[in-house]
């Protein structure tokens, strides 16, 4: 069984795991953690009252965080003619299409996200072993199969993240850096779980957030109230 660090078991001994924080509690809790040696991201967690084998009851969906994940993004695009200068005017990093494939199945993933035009969906197809399961493979569902590149490039560079149901109906989520601050990290989770309600599938039954938590990289959880979670969700609606 591994050993957790010093570091973690630090951590571990000033998380209440019973109690259960507001947004900004947790965030204090967090921030007040000891800290690893690099920047460490935020993950928001989780567990849905949904069951990912039913088609309806998939929850798959896009978000824009106001203070962006405090990552730059790398994207690249397949695409040509108009649509790949529109990519390349908007910041896409590699633009292409055929030789772009190629380098991927040489072994080339330095990238974060990936955007293709509906015409080029024959050249990535062959990847979908590779791209599919490291969360890479353009999707329409997703908004990343498409002929509006630019704005989708945009979008991704500013911090627009997606979140999919797993088969346990588990969501994991990247909010956002530690060295964001609490203000940013609060907007961005706000902003998040409003989106994972609006995802809310019609065949959800009874519950639909069972519980919620976030941490950082290297911490446990910390455990987020519900009921608190989704009110302060609810205010950016209004």
């Amino acid at each position: 069984m591994a050993r957790h660090s010093r570091r973690y078991q630090q951590a571990r001994a000033g998380v209440d795991r019973r109690a259960q924080h507001t947004l900004g509690d947790a965030i204090d809790v967090l921030l007040g953690l000891p800290k690893a040696k690099f920047d460490e991201s935020v993950e928001f967690h989780a567990n849905l009252s949904v069951d990912p084998t039913h088609a309806d009851q998939q929850v798959r969906s896009t978000v824009t965080l106001p203070n962006g994940t405090g990552k730059e993004q790398r994207i690249i695009v397949f695409a040509s003619g108009d649509r790949a200068q529109e990519a390349r005017d908007a910041g896409a990093d590699e633009v292409g299409t055929d030789e772009l494939a190629e380098r991927i199945r040489g072994g080339w993933l330095d990238f974060d996200a990936a955007v293709a035009t509906p015409d080029n969906m024959r050249i990535i197809g062959p990847l979908g072993r590779i791209l599919g399961p490291r969360g890479l493979m353009p999707n329409a569902r997703a908004g990343t199969v498409t002929n509006d590149v630019g704005r989708v490039v945009n979008e991704l560079k500013a911090g627009r993240v997606e979140f999919r149901v797993d088969r346990l109906a588990n969501l994991h989520v990247v909010a956002g850096r530690v060295s964001m601050g609490r203000q940013a990290l609060i907007e961005n989770l706000r902003i998040l779980i409003d989106a994972v309600i609006r995802a809310r599938p019609s065949a959800a039954k009874g519950s639909y957030i069972r519980t919620m938590s976030i941490c950082s990289s290297m911490s446990p959880g910390i455990r987020l109230d519900p009921q608190a979670a989704l009110a302060e969700a609810r205010t950016v609606a209004e």
